[in-house]
């Protein structure tokens, strides 16, 4: 049988920083003259056109930040986008699940009209939102909770739609409220789908906050990157990505703290294979 090598905890952070630095040494080995056919700039400078330079990339964001630190104003509209849509998102998807497990009348009504609204590609919605709500933060954020939105509900509605008909028995017959069914019984079992979908709505809301940037706005990192592109600086347009990647990462570790808060109950993997 196979047995399941697993890193110990203290040497964890060590193999993911030792994948990281790989990954940025062999992009910066492949980049050299000489290896990927580069294109000649200004100066005679030889640099890899498609690809960006790691070194040159990294420089860029260290200007950013503790150089001309001009990115803080982008960044901050592109993190208020984000965080609006992803609470707003987050909010709508719950309650909504919530009701329509809840409804089944109400379910069955709106099941066509839900699946057709998932179905539509809802970055197309992007040039709508920008004539409704404007080019200002209103239509990111419009635009990232329709995103956010759908992940949310469908995770709810199916966490809530799995609790055992056993355990609901049971509980009626000790004489629960609805309202007590839903504090005892429904959060807590969705509460995992919940998480479950917010790790993958944080990205989403990310998408949906630099997309909107992209078709229309003068701040925010999508800008900044939307004006590399025309410029054909492909090093910026890499440094924009990371800097993006890194707080998206940010806002996940957030959220991931926050479920093992909320989910002391629920036992981690480690404890689990211990039983």
């Amino acid at each position: 049988m196979w047995k399941l090598i697993k890193p110990r905890p203290g040497n964890l952070r060590l193999w993911q920083l030792a994948v990281l630095v790989a990954v940025f040494g062999l992009w910066h080995v492949l980049t050299k003259p000489g290896l990927i056919p580069p294109v000649v700039f200004e100066n005679d400078r030889q640099a890899a056109f498609f690809f960006g330079e790691p070194l040159v990339i990294f420089a860029r964001i260290w200007a950013w930040f503790f150089g001309n630190a001009d990115i803080y104003q982008h960044l901050w509209v592109t993190l208020v986008e984000t965080v609006l849509a992803f609470g707003i998102g987050t909010a709508l998807g719950l309650g909504c699940g919530l009701w329509l497990a809840l409804s089944p009348m109400a379910a069955a009504i709106l099941d066509p009209y839900i699946k057709a609204l998932n179905s539509m590609p809802r970055v197309i919605l992007a040039p709508i939102f920008a004539v409704w709500f404007g080019l200002g933060i209103a239509s990111k954020v419009a635009l990232g909770v329709t995103l956010v939105f759908f992940i949310v509900f469908f995770n709810v509605y199916q966490g809530v739609k799995e609790v055992s008909p056993v355990v609901l028995a049971n509980v009626r017959m000790l004489g629960a409220s609805p309202r007590q069914l839903l504090r005892h019984v429904y959060l807590p079992s969705a509460t995992s789908w919940v998480f479950s979908s917010l790790h993958t709505s944080v990205g989403l809301a990310f998408v949906g906050a630099v997309v909107g940037e992209y078709l229309g706005s003068s701040r925010g990192v999508g800008y900044l990157i939307l004006q590399a592109e025309g410029a054909f600086d492909i090093n910026t347009v890499m440094a924009g990505i990371l800097v993006l990647t890194a707080f998206a990462l940010v806002l996940d570790g957030a959220v991931g703290r926050l479920e093992r808060r909320l989910m002391k109950w629920q036992p981690r993997s480690g404890e689990t294979e211990k039983l």
